[in-house]
């Protein structure tokens, strides 16, 4: 199983769809390193600027409803070719959701108290997050890190979704079942 995490990007906002995530315009490049330079640059909020924000992140930690719009891969792929392997909401758009972990990337539901608090205690500082997933005791958890300040935050992880992650996704899943 690879490893999932890294430096955080805080996006304090609900409803981030796949058109913010990557424009339609791009959906006629034909290789995933050709979306890099794209990566939510069509996202509106304060303060935020794709070019000097994205770079070095693992992991994004957002509101509600993450991947809501239109079905697309390339939403997917534009996170996974800049090194993101972790989007952390309240919940996410149920095909984009599945995208994610099919793609081999953790699509974490956490409830919206503890995403509160994530903001809260963390948004404002350099933070890096670990995801730890325990097959034998069945658990699974987030980390925040910042400075000598640390919490966990406990997930479920179960059913098609664990063995998508174990097996880097959908094709390492098919590969070691058929």
């Amino acid at each position: 199983m690879k490893t999932f995490g890294g430096k955080v990007l805080f996006l304090d906002r609900s409803d981030i769809n796949t058109d913010e995530i990557i424009s339609a315009k791009y959906l006629t490049e034909d290789s995933k390193a050709a979306l890099k330079p794209y990566l939510l640059e069509d996202l509106k909020l304060d303060g935020f600027n794709p070019k000097t924000d994205i770079p070095g992140k693992g992991v994004i930690i957002t509101r509600e409803n993450f991947g809501c719009g239109s079905s697309r891969e390339h939403a997917i792929w534009a996170l996974e070719v800049n090194g993101i392997n972790v989007v952390v909401a309240s919940n996410f758009a149920r095909i984009f959701k599945t995208n994610m972990f099919n793609c081999g990337l953790m699509a974490i539901e956490i409830s919206k108290k503890d995403i509160d608090d994530m903001f809260r205690t963390f948004a404002d500082k350099d933070t890096e997050c670990s995801v730890k997933i325990d097959k034998e005791e069945n658990t699974a958890k987030v980390k925040l890190i910042s400075g000598s300040l640390s919490k966990s935050y406990y997930f479920r992880l179960e059913g098609l979704e664990k063995e998508l992650v174990y097996d880097e996704g959908w094709i390492g899943y098919t590969e070691k079942k058929y």
